[in-house]
This record gives structure tokens, sequence and C-alpha cells, in this order.
């Protein structure tokens, strides 16, 4: 639903960079008073992430991020390709990322990262029926996997070592389903 009377027009849009995963571009927009204004837009194709837990642990990987300067522990996570299904993707990237497949996958959730300044959605994907296979990571991808209790992942997540949104949101969701009764979506 769209408030009207909140609406900028886009008068221009410069594009200023255009890179491997992301562009960036300045649009000259039209206020909702009609006075001019920019905006900085980072333009991204998308990506997946997948809560997986396998006999009770969460499956992460710990991966060094160089935005941050440091390893930080995530769920298994990547960007979509174009015109990739996004399911597909979730299955990819958890098998490529832990080595695992799962039976049955299902869409928990679409969100975007940082509305302020981009169009980044990332949909979080539940895997279940998961079965043990062989990583496969991109050539330029070194990561750990480490399967983590619910207490572990609250600790982490505490201290820092888990502090991007997307896992904790699915930690949320894992807590979530936890406090459901047995026979609830994870187990």
């Amino acid at each position: 639903m769209t408030n009207d009377r909140l609406i900028e027009k886009t008068i221009t849009t410069e594009p200023v960079f255009s890179g491997k995963v992301i562009s960036l571009q300045i649009d000259t927009v039209e206020l909702p008073d009609g006075s001019r204004g920019t905006r900085e837009i980072i333009r991204h194709p998308g990506a997946v992430a997948v809560l997986a837990v396998h006999e009770g642990r969460l499956l992460l990987v710990d991966q060094f991020r160089q935005a941050m300067g440091r390893c930080e522990l995530e769920i298994p996570a990547g960007k979509l390709e174009k015109g990739e299904d996004p399911m597909e993707a979730a299955r990819r990237e958890l098998q490529e990322e832990t080595g695992y497949r799962c039976g049955k996958i299902k869409l928990l959730h679409s969100f975007y990262t940082s509305p302020g300044f981009a169009d980044e959605i990332i949909h979080l994907y539940l895997a279940e029926e998961l079965t043990a296979g062989e990583m496969a990571p991109d050539e330029d991808e070194f990561l750990e996997v480490i399967e983590a209790s619910f207490e572990e992942v609250q600790s982490y997540i505490a201290d820092g070592r888990i502090a991007d949104a997307k896992t904790i949101l699915a930690a949320y969701i894992w807590q979530l389903q936890l406090a459901k009764p047995a026979g609830s979506v994870l187990k």
C-alpha cells in the first residue's frame, strides 16, 4: 500500500558505478512539497538465506567479511544470479556452503536489508529433511561450517560473533518455533 502524499518522483538518474555485485546511482527527485532532493541508491540483484536446523543445531558458516574486517558467523546465504529462481538459489547455496541438501524447502519471509539506500531483498527459506554431502563453495569463498545449539547461537549474538541482520532474524524465528508445541515447523 502506498501513501500517495509521500511519493517522490524521479526526475533524473545518474549511473555512478556498476560492479560485479552492485551498482550505484544518484537520483534527483521531486519531493512531496515540490522541492528537489537527491538520493544515492545501491542496486543489488537480491539474495537468499537459509534457516537449516540439523538434529537440533543451526547450520552456520564462519567466513571472513572484508567490509567488517573480521570473521562473521552467518546462516548460509548468497546472491541471486540473473533470472535465478530464489528457491533454487536457496537449495544451491545450502549445498555449496554446508554440503547439506534438503528434501523440503519453503519461503519464510522476504525482507529489504537497508531500504533507505539499497533495493537488496533477501528471501529467507526454511530447509528441512537435511542430508549431509560435499561442500562446493565458490572459487573465492573460504568458510567453515559450524552447527550450534540455540543457547550457543544466543551467546554468539550477545558477544557480537553473530552481528548480521539475516542471521539474527533467523535465530529469532527459530526461537519462536522452539516455543511452539511439538509438531511445529522446526524440530
